[in-house]
Order: structure tokens, then C-alpha cells, then sequence
């Protein structure tokens, strides 16, 4: 049976776990917004990456060049999975790895992980990432992860053969916290330079390539590179940190039942002792004045 001292220290330890899934909830909750304004950050400069790209493909199709980005069937395909590297998330990172083994079948692929979670979960399964990448603990480290994420991409195309690159992440949707998407990266969407190729310029003068159109058009691809991957980095952290806060509020639900439940169980052995002690007193002046 409980006693009234496990109870003390078992609501103890209660309030202890509870503070401390307060300050995680708060943590998540500062943390969702600080990504989703660095999303937004980046929406200026994707606008101008993707006027480049109007301009240089508007070029191509007056001199009745073909559309880059055709997809050879012979090269090979890379996969890159966003993920965590801390838990307390609920099923964020088992929903991205089923993700990304049915994205992968039984088609051997270069396997690129962003999350140390989502790694070992693939590698559990038999597919092992050939690099692997921590996350930053805030978006200060943004950058220099997706730069480390476009050297690599560099590397498996040119050494490795790779001509097709796919990135999977989880992003919110409504009340969803954690929805898998997919991105092409590379090569660039038929669909999409077929649109920017046949949009309209946003303005009166039209746009004048001076530089080689090869070059701008590999720099371009390499910006939007950048915007895609750095976009796909925060949701997915918007999204991690959204799961932890679905997790630390069922917690702190199941937590303030616990300690209701703590604190009624208490109440009864206080009460059953101080009964007990005063039956105690009852029977021994009881005795006392038989004796006398």
C-alpha cells in the first residue's frame, strides 16, 4: 500500500515532469513561429531566383531552343528524407521513413538523410544512408546546412551519375502536424519551366541577358536549389516542433489526471492516518481510565 510519503514524493516528481513539459511546449511554440517567419524571409529572394529563370528561359524560346531538364532514363536517382534528431515527437519521424521506403520500392538509390532519428529508423530497415546530416538547433545554421546539402547533390551528380534528385519532408496541413511531401529538385520540372517560360514579364522593359545563358541558367538552378531545400528545411521543423506540441499537451493532459488522481489518493491515506491516530488516542485513554 501507498504511503503518505511515495504519495508526497510521487506528486513531487509529477509537478517536476509537469514543469518541464510546460517549458517544452513553450519551446515549440517559439519555435514554430521563428521557422515560419524564416519560410517567409525566403519568399523575396525565390521571387527573384524565378524571375532569372523567366528571363533566361524567355531567351531560350525566342531563339527556339528546347526547354532544359529532360530526364535520362539511364542516370541514376539520389533521395534526400528530412527528419529529427530529438524525440518527444510523436510519430513524426515513423511517418517520414514509411514515406520514404515506399517512395524508394526496391530500386537501389543514393540516400541522403537530414535527422539522426530518420537515419537509423532507414538503416534499422536495411537502407543505409550514404551521408547523413544533424540539424541546427535554430535557423542561424539554415544556410550552412543547405549549402553542405547542395555540395553533396554536386558530388552525386558528377561522380556518382545521379540525374534525378527527390527530397521528402513532412510539412503541417491543417490540423495534420506531419504530412509527408515530395520535391523534385533536380532535374527542374518540366511543367514549371514550361510556365515560366510561356509567363508573362511582370513589366514594360523586357529583360536583357548580357552573361553566358549556360552559366546563369546552372547559377539559377543552383539558387533555386537553395530556396527549395532551405523552404523544405523549415517546415519540416515547423512541422517537427508542431508534433512535439501535439505530444507535450496530451502529456500534460495525461499528467494533470495523474496528479488529480495522486492528490485524491493522498487526501484518503491522510485522512485514514489521522483516523487511525486518533482511534489510537480514543483506545489508549480508553485504557488509562479502566485502569484507574
Amino acid at each position: 500500500m501507498d504511503t503518505l510519503e511515495s504519495l508526497s514524493d510521487a506528486l513531487e516528481t509529477t509537478g517536476d515532469i509537469q514543469s518541464i513539459v510546460r517549458t517544452m511546449k513553450a519551446l515549440s511554440s517559439v519555435s514554430i513561429r521563428q521557422y515560419e517567419q524564416a519560410e517567409q524571409a525566403m519568399a523575396s529572394y525565390a521571387h527573384t531566383v524565378e524571375l532569372g529563370l523567366r528571363a533566361v528561359l524567355r531567351q531560350r524560346r525566342a531563339a527556339g531552343l528546347p526547354l532544359p531538364g529532360a530526364i535520362d532514363s539511364n542516370a541514376g536517382e539520389a533521395l534526400i528524407v528530412i527528419g529529427s534528431d530529438r524525440g518527444l515527437c510523436g510519430g513524426y519521424n515513423d511517418r517520414i521513413t514509411r514515406f520514404a521506403l515506399s517512395r524508394m520500392g526496391d530500386r537501389p538509390k543514393v540516400l541522403g538523410v537530414i535527422g539522426a532519428r530518420v537515419a537509423s529508423r532507414l538503416e534499422a530497415d536495411g537502407r543505409k544512408p550514404d551521408a547523413v546530416h544533424l540539424l541546427p538547433g535554430s535557423v542561424e545554421g539554415l544556410s550552412r546546412l543547405v549549402q553542405s546539402v547542395i555540395v553533396e547533390i554536386e558530388c552525386w551528380t558528377r561522380i556518382d551519375g545521379v540525374g534525378q534528385v527527390v527530397l521528402v519532408h513532412n510539412r503541417r496541413e491543417g490540423r495534420t502536424t506531419a504530412m509527408p511531401q515530395e520535391h523534385r529538385l533536380l532535374p527542374l520540372p518540366e511543367s514549371y519551366l514550361h510556365k515560366l517560360a510561356h509567363a508573362d514579364w511582370p513589366g514594360r522593359s523586357l529583360p536583357m541577358v548580357r552573361m553566358d545563358p549556360d552559366r546563369l541558367m546552372s547559377w539559377l538552378v543552383q539558387q533555386r536549389l537553395f530556396v527549395v531545400v532551405y523552404r523544405a528545411l523549415t517546415e519540416a521543423l515547423a512541422s517537427e516542433h508542431a508534433s512535439r506540441l501535439a505530444a507535450m499537451q496530451a502529456a500534460e493532459r495525461n499528467i494533470d489526471e495523474r496528479r488529480d488522481s495522486l492528490h485524491q489518493l493522498y487526501r484518503q491515506r491522510r485522512q485514514e492516518t489521522i483516523t487511525r491516530e486518533l482511534l489510537d488516542v480514543v483506545s489508549g485513554f480508553e485504557a488509562v481510565s479502566s485502569a484507574d
